[in-house]
């Protein structure tokens, strides 16, 4: 199971595009005559730096369940936790997984997908207090999309719990020591660091560069 923002990939690839039209017009010369000056250099600089924020905005975020484990990738950070090691999977104004950590600690990760404001869930409610013919009100109350999202995980994760106590019993002791070494593990995305840290330099140098002369 993989959730995404379907607005914010729309948004980053339409900024894509855009941004490889304006390069490509800097560069060949579309619009006119073809330019390497240094305001068209800082352009160029900024227009991928908006991608890089379209990449680690709209397109990075997103909360996948396998077989295995569940991961949160969030725009410059992933947290991985193998089932075994969940302890919680809560869905209220976001998905919040709890888990194992090294040497025992509690992680904690917080998905930017499917975030929900407490007001954009009372006005959805009022909504549906207004169409009686739809869903119930009160089938709605705290089903935000990370509620069901939330859901979605839990039952991935009960279904792979009760395959590992079916297996055969000489297996079960493995199981269980399977279950008190896993761990999870927040770790930093070097691409998505990359994709705003290079733009960002090449910004700065451009502009001390411009200062300069």
């Amino acid at each position: 199971m993989t959730i995404r923002s379907t607005g914010g990939r729309i948004a980053a690839y339409v900024w894509l595009v855009f941004a490889a039209l304006n390069i490509l017009d800097l560069v060949v010369g579309i619009t006119g005559d073809a330019t390497y000056s240094l305001t068209a250099f800082t352009i160029a600089v900024l227009l991928l730096l908006g991608c890089g924020i379209a990449y680690t905005v709209g397109l990075r975020p997103a909360i996948i369940g396998d077989e295995t484990a569940v991961t949160v990738r969030n725009p410059l950070r992933e947290a991985r936790a193998p089932w075994a090691a969940v302890r919680e999977i809560e869905g209220t104004n976001a998905v919040t997984v709890r888990f194992d950590g090294p040497d025992g600690q509690e992680l904690q990760t917080r998905a930017w997908v499917h975030q929900t404001s407490p007001r954009a869930q009372a006005k959805a409610e009022a909504r549906a207090r207004k169409e009686p013919g739809r869903v119930p009100a009160s089938a709605l109350k705290g089903r935000t999309p990370a509620a069901y999202a939330a859901q979605q995980l839990n039952e991935i994760r009960e279904r792979q719990r009760a395959r590992a106590r079916s297996g055969a019993p000489g297996k079960a002791a493995e199981a269980k020591a399977e279950r008190a070494a896993a761990t999870g593990t927040v770790t930093w995305s070097v691409p998505a660091v990359a994709s705003l840290a290079v733009p960002a330099v090449a910004l700065v140098a451009l502009v001390i560069t411009g200062a300069v002369t």
